[in-house]
């Protein structure tokens, strides 16, 4: 099934299996096609995509592939910062392998997850064993924080996958990353925005690392229907901003100001990134921006490390959470605004978003990662284009033909932080050169 976009047929064909139970070719475009040709051209390296580049498809038609090719049971690894995109990543994987290899797979974190899970190195071992003795392939979803599991288990891995690689060079991480990497027969970095710091940890380490196999362009994703650009929105307050929890009330005020300029008559779907968890707190339970909120038609999600998940004021599970935060972002006449610190910025799927305000000073890769959750397609902008009845790249011809970034900026506060964000957005969408931090 294509992922969107008016794309030739390629030398790739995979049979998939929809809801309605036919059956479809799936066409690359040409940059997931280089994409992959790339991963089959050497044992090792990097691979630079923007957010929306179908990163996460080219590793799943390369894992494919190489189950499908191999003489012998395989042993591959998908690693990726949190718990909860290692479990989305596992559902991405599922709905495309399902039915065409054989497989087993074992989830090693401490996430509650439904099939099997641990991070007994015993464990571990049992299940290598068992899969070898089978004769069945196994895959292994895994984070950074849990990745020295499986390599205390002494498994073989064939083949190991980084998503949001930028993540391997935290010093915690790093040590276990190169003694993965230098162990499996293949290895491979994927991330929109990498991190170059010189020296060992740093993503241009090439006895780790490997070679730059392959750097995509936003502005050809931009024009061939993958993604839409960016719209910075400043925000300017007349006021200073204040610290602490008084902090919380100028949000408030600020948010309100926001969403009365927005248009009544569109389902916004905004994500929030607050300043830290107090803050967010305070704002939440302390003020009434959530009757406020519910007056315009909005509801209110949040989410944080520290107080778990909420849909309105219902503590919930993450599970449910996010269950509902893709059923309310796939409904075209659904409004919401979504809080978060941190957890959101990278990595996990949240379709539908329309705006993201920034009510703190980001890094630049974290800024970078938060700007690529709203600039995917709109899903019927996608069909329209996959159909042939929108040329890729006419964005006039978009119901959805930008994703807004909003930055308040007070009298005391958030000039550099629209600058920097300026200049984050050329250097991706106008220059095609990608974030990264050195």
């Amino acid at each position: 099934m294509s992922q969107g976009g008016l794309a030739p047929s390629f030398s790739y064909p995979i049979i998939v299996s929809t809801t309605q139970e036919t059956h479809l070719t799936l066409t690359l475009r040409p940059h997931q096609q280089r994409m992959l040709d790339a991963l089959q051209r050497a044992d090792r390296g990097r691979l630079t995509c923007p957010t929306g580049g179908g990163k996460t498809l080219v590793m799943i038609l390369d894992t494919l592939r190489r189950l499908q090719q191999a003489e012998t049971p395989q042993t591959i690894v998908v690693v990726s910062p949190r718990i909860l995109l290692s479990v989305q990543l596992y559902e991405e994987f599922f709905a495309e392998l399902n039915g065409k290899v054989d497989v087993a797979v074992m989830h090693v974190h401490s996430g509650e997850v439904d099939g099997n899970s641990s991070t007994k190195i015993d464990k571990i071992q049992c299940h290598a064993g068992v899969c070898a003795a089978a004769g069945i392939h196994q895959l292994i979803f895994t984070t950074y924080n849990s990745l020295r599991r499986v390599n205390e288990a002494g498994i073989d891995v064939d083949t190991i996958y980084y998503d949001e690689a930028h993540n391997s060079v935290r010093r915690d991480f790093f040590k276990e990353v190169a003694a993965a990497s230098l162990t499996a027969k293949q290895a491979y970095y994927l991330t929109a925005t990498p991190k170059y710091r010189g020296g060992v940890i740093s993503m241009n380490n090439t006895d780790v690392y490997g070679s730059e196999l392959i750097n995509v362009p936003a502005p050809e994703l931009i024009n061939n229907g993958s993604i839409i650009p960016p719209t910075i929105l400043p925000h300017v307050v007349d006021l200073e901003r204040n610290k602490n929890l008084a902090a919380a009330e100028n949000d408030r005020e600020v948010l309100i100001d926001i969403i009365n300029k927005l248009d009544d008559d569109a389902a916004q779907k905004i994500l929030v990134a607050a300043p830290n968890t107090r803050v967010l707190w305070a704002l939440l339970s302390g003020t009434n921006v959530m009757q406020e909120f519910a007056d315009k038609g909005y509801d209110v999600l949040h989410i944080t490390s520290k107080h778990g998940a909420y849909v309105n004021k219902t503590k919930v599970g993450r599970q449910e959470f996010f269950d509902t935060l893709d059923t309310w972002g796939k409904d075209p006449n659904r409004k919401f605004i979504m809080f978060h610190y941190s957890i959101l910025s990278e990595g996990i799927n949240v379709p539908g978003l329309t705006h993201t305000i920034l009510l703190r000073n980001l890094p630049v890769i974290e800024m970078a990662q938060t700007i690529g959750r709203v600039i995917r397609l709109d899903k019927r902008d996608a069909a329209d284009i996959q159909s042939g009845k929108i040329a890729p790249g006419k964005l006039e011809f978009y119901r959805k033909r930008t994703g807004f970034v909003t930055v308040p900026v007070f009298t005391n506060y958030g000039k550099q932080t629209e600058k920097r964000l300026q200049r984050v957005v050329d250097s991706i969408f106008v220059k095609g050169i990608a974030a990264t931090e050195y």
